[in-house]
């Protein structure tokens, strides 16, 4: 919702958690950060896409393992991206990133 269909705000106000923690390093907490992103990155990238190829739970953790593209020629990245859910909704994310030599906030990347 928030990346393939272009509604990043939709998809915060039906899946947001009351706090949202932000384990990139680089990245802001909070929805409204993730908002911005998206809207950022499918503007900078219009014809991206983002494909969930598998998606596992175990208690309050939900992991998936996608490919994004930016466009048609694009190999391809592939992303695994944690997320933590409180009452069914997502208040945690952990990314699959190259550690950064500094970060932006204190939460650990672990």
């Amino acid at each position: 919702m928030a990346f393939n269909a272009r509604k990043p705000a939709e998809a915060a106000q039906k899946y947001d958690g009351p706090y949202y923690t932000q384990h990139n390093l680089q990245a802001p907490d909070g929805f409204e950060a993730f908002v911005r992103f998206v809207e950022g990155f499918v503007e900078q990238s219009p014809p991206m896409s983002l494909e969930i190829n598998r998606a596992l739970a175990e208690g309050d953790m939900v992991v998936t393992h996608s490919l994004l593209t930016t466009s048609a020629k694009d190999r391809g990245t592939a992303l695994a991206d944690f997320f933590r859910l409180e009452d069914g909704k997502v208040v945690e994310h952990w990314d699959v990133v190259p550690v950064p030599e500094s970060a932006a906030k204190d939460h650990p990347m672990f």
